[in-house]
């Protein structure tokens, strides 16, 4: 299937948009629906206690489903998360991570997905739900 946007928009969109810049969010795979990102570890993202501050988490978690969003319709597309909820399993100290969102179902009102973010080693750090509405 085709995606509704590349490879190369996806990379540019994260590089000039400051949000998601702020983060260094690096585009590793994009999938009918899905995404996958890296989050290099900041000196920034540590809170007390030395492990990466869940917004970290939150933001990634964002990112990537409004990402996979785009794989579904086109990078002009200006949904907007209305609901997410995260649960943190486990800590991550001093270590880049992975962020995995995939679209469970894209409605004409809104669209509901999942994302994960874990460690290189596959460590399953965060789980979340969200929603987005269409805009």
């Amino acid at each position: 299937m085709t995606l509704a946007v590349t490879d190369h928009a996806i990379r540019e969109l994260l590089h000039n948009t400051a949000f998601a810049k702020l983060y260094g969010f690096q585009l590793l795979a994009l999938g009918d629906g899905e995404c996958s990102l890296a989050v290099p570890f900041q000196e920034s993202f540590e809170r007390p206690g030395g492990i990466v501050s869940g917004p970290v988490f939150m933001a990634a978690a964002d990112v990537a489903m409004w990402v996979a969003i785009k794989t579904k319709l086109g990078a002009n597309d200006a949904s907007v998360t209305v609901e997410m909820k995260t649960n943190f399993l486990s800590g991550a100290k001093r270590q880049d991570i992975h962020c995995n969102a995939k679209l469970l179902k894209v409605g004409r009102r809104l669209i509901y997905g999942t994302a994960e973010c874990v460690t290189i080693d596959g460590l399953l750090l965060t789980h979340h739900t969200l929603t987005y509405i269409r805009a």
